[in-house]
């Protein structure tokens, strides 16, 4: 049954467009980070999860890489109307797994494969990129 109420089609672009930008590699730039995915997404439908995961990305850049001692870290976003990818870039360093054993830790790349539609890390020691794509629907 229609409550005949009509629906908002979401605001994705018509037109792919790319953003890039470096941040600090301190904690308070993962909430940086959000406000800037917000501001360059939109009202996307799939923009809550974007920031969701691109937190738990930077978190990692941080905890994991260079770029939280001293560094920076870059975000690039991909905006399509039907998709999007989001890639987070360190600046290396020996990766060392975190510890799961304190329930605190270590899930964060387990939620990125549960919400992502695809997910991948590429490079080494100098420098990592963790990308994810997401449907925007």
């Amino acid at each position: 049954m229609s409550s005949g109420a009509s629906t908002v089609p979401a605001q994705c672009p018509k037109v792919a467009i790319a953003q890039r930008s470096v941040f600090p590699g301190t904690p308070e730039h993962v909430g940086r980070v959000r406000q800037w995915l917000r501001a360059n997404l939109g009202t996307c439908p799939a923009v809550d999860d974007a920031i969701l995961l691109a937190s738990e990305l930077v978190t990692n850049a941080l905890e994991h890489s260079t770029s939280g001692r001293g560094g920076s870290f870059t975000v690039v976003v991909y905006h399509r109307s039907a998709d999007m990818r989001v890639e987070i870039t360190d600046q290396g360093g020996p990766w060392v797994p975190g510890d799961a054993s304190d329930g605190l830790h270590g899930r964060g790349l387990v939620i990125v494969g549960t919400v992502a539609r695809a997910w991948g890390i590429t490079g080494d020691d100098s420098g990592r990129t963790v990308w994810f794509e997401l449907d925007c629907r």
